[in-house]
Order: structure tokens, then C-alpha cells, then sequence
């Protein structure tokens, strides 16, 4: 962080910020610690967009924003700084635009590619807070990580279906990630937005909350959730908190850790690239059998209304919730392939069939969503 009273801040930013600088916990002295910060936003989506355009709104000097995704129509609903007009461009060249409007003294810098092992450290240390927006267990673990080992503060949020949490990990007193969660789910255990849907006002609420939380942290004001996990629920409209507790034997934030490094975070939450799926086939396989005349059992796990939104013809349909009551209208013989919508439910049920002896079931690559990418466009996206 450059000196804040080094800091000069114009007639015009005076203005902009001036009904930040009447508030006594901000003031001058605080907008222009707020000028020589630097946050680092890691995912511009659902969280990633309302908390980058606070920062860049309240004067942060520079808001840094890391995602290597297009933007898609299915973003919009939760995503409202992206129109139709983007889509197919890059999150971080459109947010850079629209930030860059929102507040064209702030510098927004852009980092296009992943967060991975091989940039993380380098990345983080070049900021004073960081803000996790993502939506995935390996970069969760991967910038909890690098935020301990570069000692910046990790402003935590994650959202599901009409649920979301938030955190502060990372600082020198508090607990980090890995003492919440110290191990990841197993693959397909948590269904994303795609697969279990999101209230698309609920990661605005959240990513807000991100936001307030790093300008406390970078003004030195109130009392951040260092230690305690924010809890909300967006059916009954309820906020509740939880203690979070330092691990004395983290592997990362101890006294004494064992991991000191970054580490292969794909390979440590179950999701290693080259391994081989031998219970899955892509679409493209599947439209090969089919079209060779291979008897097949096309096997949709989906829930009803989304059956009602498309499906593969000929299909028949069993919930997942319904599998294990309804595995005896199945014949064991059969040569099946089970399929949801992007891949999670399907490969959770190939696993319940084999265990009930359904030697042959296969699960879908990415299900509907990829048959419709991949083999046949008229099928609806959703």
C-alpha cells in the first residue's frame, strides 16, 4: 500500500466521494488510504461484479479482476454489468470497460488467464486484500493457500440455490479456509449453480458484503468476520453467524505447517485431468452408438421441470432423489447411459447403479447441456 499521505485527491474526486468523506470512520485521511489500496477481485460473476463495482465506486486505486471466462446469456441474471451484446467476450475486457465508466479514476487491471499454482503468489502479493468470487473448490483452496503463504486477507463468499455464506480468512489471528473445510467435498458431492440453480439477487447480496468487508479491512474500521462465518438465507431472510475457530494443526496457517507450498489443487480435490473415466462417455460417443443401432437405454435423472425445459428422445426418467426406490423398473442388462444436465447428477448415479449391479451404466461428459453443444443445437440451453 503507497503512503495514503502522499495521497493527493482532486476537486473532482472530492466531490465523487463526498458522501464517503463526511462519514468520521472515512474522512479524507481514509479516501486516501482507500486511493493507495489495491484489491484483488478472483472471479468477476455473480459475486465478482456487485463487489469489483464497489471498489472501483468508492475509490479503491486499483481494482485488480482475474477470470479466464466469456461471458454467456445464462450469465446475465445474476451477472447484470454483462447485456447480450457481450456475449462471447471476455469477462474481465467487458468488466474493465464498465468499471473503467463507473469510476474512471481507479485503475483496473485485468489478468485474463487462470489462477493457477504457477501465478497465484505472484499475483496476490501485489495487492493488500483479496476477494474470493469463485465458484469452485480447487481455486477456493488455491487463494486460501496463497493468501496465507503472501499473508493478505481472504474476504470468503460462496452462494447456494437461495443460501449464502461469507468470511474473512487468512489474517495473522483468524482461522483460514482449510480450519472450516479441511478436506474438499468428493467430485459431483456439490452441485453448482448450473446443476442446483441461484437466485440471481442473492450473489449480489453477497458479493456486497465481500465488498463492504475489504473496504473495512483496508480503511481499518469495524469489525470484520475474522472467526465467524456469515450465514443467509434468502427464503426466510435470515442472518445468522457461526464461530470458525483456528486449527492448531492446519497444514497451511499453524505454527507448524506441513504445506508450504502450492500444491496441485485440481489433484487434490478429485479432479486430476488426466485421469480416465471409465463410467463416462462424451456426447459424441453416444451419438456414435446410437447411430451404429447399439441398443441403448438413455436414462434421465433430471428433476421434472427440467424435462419439461428439453430432453434426448426415447429417454425414460427417474429422478435421482427416486433412483434407489424405482432401480427395479431398470433391467440390469441393459446397456445404460444416465444423464442430467451438465454431468454431476448423472456420474452420482452411475455410482448408486453400480453399487445396485448395473455393470453397464455410463454417465453422459457433461450432459444435456454438451449433447446440445456438441451434437445437436436445436435442443435448449439452459
Amino acid at each position: 500500500m503507497t503512503a495514503a499521505g502522499s495521497v493527493v485527491l482532486s476537486k473532482k474526486e472530492l466531490e465523487r466521494y463526498s458522501r464517503q468523506l463526511v462519514l468520521p470512520e472515512v474522512g479524507v485521511e481514509g479516501q486516501r488510504r482507500l486511493k493507495s489500496s489495491k484489491a484483488l477481485v478472483v472471479g468477476v460473476g455473480g459475486l465478482g461484479i456487485p463487489a469489483s463495482t464497489y471498489l472501483a465506486a468508492a475509490g479503491v486505486g486499483e481494482v485488480g479482476i482475474i477470470d479466464h471466462d466469456v461471458v454467456e446469456v445464462s450469465n446475465i441474471h445474476r451477472q447484470p454489468l454483462y447485456s447480450e451484446g457481450d456475449t462471447g467476450r471476455r469477462k474481465v475486457e467487458v468488466a474493465r470497460e464498465r468499471l473503467s465508466e463507473t469510476n474512471p479514476n481507479v485503475t483496473v487491471t485485468t489478468y485474463g488467464g487462470r489462477l493457477d499454482r504457477s501465478n497465484a503468489l505472484e499475483i496476490i502479493r501485489r495487492y493488500d486484500v483479496v476477494l474470493d468470487c469463485t465458484d469452485n473448490f480447487p481455486t477456493r483452496y488455491l487463494v486460501n493457500d496463497a493468501c496465507v503463504m503472501a499473508g493478505k486477507p481472504d474476504v470468503y463468499a460462496s452462494v447456494f440455490r437461495f443460501d449464502g455464506q461469507s468470511s474473512v480468512f487468512a489474517t495473522k489471528s483468524g482461522p483460514c479456509y482449510r480450519c472450516l473445510f479441511p478436506v474438499p467435498p468428493p467430485p459431483g458431492a456439490v452441485q453448482d449453480c448450473a446443476e442446483s440453480g441461484v437466485m440471481g439477487v442473492l450473489p449480489g447480496l453477497m458479493g456486497t458484503v465481500q465488498a463492504a468487508q475489504a473496504l473495512n479491512i483496508l480503511l481499518g474500521n469495524g469489525r470484520a468476520l475474522v472467526g465467524r462465518l456469515l450465514l443467509f438465507s434468502g427464503s426466510e431472510m435470515t442472518f445468522d453467524e457461526v464461530k470458525v475457530r483456528k486449527d492448531p494443526e492446519c497444514p497451511v496457517c499453524s505454527s507448524s505447517p506441513r504445506i508450504r507450498e502450492l500444491i496441485d489443487y485440481d489433484e487434490f480435490c478429485g479432479l486430476g485431468r488426466n485421469r480416465e473415466n471409465q463410467d463416462e462417455l462424451g456426447p459424441s460417443e453416444l451419438k456414435r452408438l446410437l447411430d451404429s443401432g447399439t441398443e441403448v437405454v438413455l436414462l434421465d435423472v433430471r428433476e421434472p421441470y427440467e424435462r419439461q425445459l428439453c430432453s434426448l428422445a426415447g429417454s425414460r426418467h427417474i429422478p435421482l432423489g427416486e433412483l434407489v426406490r424405482r432401480a427395479g423398473e431398470l433391467d440390469r442388462d441393459d446397456e445404460l447411459v444416465v444423464y442430467c444436465h451438465v454431468g454431476v447428477r448423472s456420474a452420482a448415479a452411475v455410482s448408486l447403479l453400480k453399487s445396485l449391479g448395473f455393470r453397464s451404466a455410463k454417465s453422459l461428459a457433461g450432459g444435456i447441456r454438451a449433447w446440445a453443444e456438441e451434437v445437436d443445437p436445436s435442443i435448449p440451453v439452459y
